[in-house]
């Protein structure tokens, strides 16, 4: 599947109309972002059952700015609607590799009970 590029007014659809969703946040001036890129690609060729998108931080201020970001590029994924990795740097591919491996292992169910501690259990932390 190719990347895409993800603006403000397609995010919601987007994001909830996949499992998993791996956003690059970049900028065309910032050189770890073209250094990153190619490999951005290849991961995204290489799991065609996995929406990869593009953030570009000088036109979609407001989204970046929505999720704090400070630093490009940073590397988000989101998993049913839930972020469940965020970093900043340009990761070599073996790491978004290995990051990807680990999101597709996640228990969501847990990691959703994790996100609402109140609805756990009670103040022990029991279920």
């Amino acid at each position: 599947m190719a990347v895409e590029t993800l603006t403000t007014a397609r995010f919601d659809e987007t994001v909830g109309g996949n499992d998993i969703v791996v956003v690059d946040f970049w900028a065309p001036w910032c050189g770890p972002c073209k250094s990153f890129a190619p490999v951005f690609e290849a991961v995204a060729t290489e799991n065609p059952d996995v929406k990869f998108v593009k953030v570009n931080t000088d036109e979609e201020g407001a989204l970046a700015g929505h999720f704090g970001i400070r630093s490009i590029p940073t590397l988000m994924i989101f998993r049913e609607q839930v972020i469940v990795f965020q970093q900043p740097g340009a990761l070599p591919k073996g790491a978004v590799d290995d990051v990807l491996r680990q999101v597709r292992g996640l228990d969501m169910v847990e990691v959703k009970r994790g996100s609402r501690p109140h609805e756990a259990g009670d103040a022990h932390g029991e279920a």
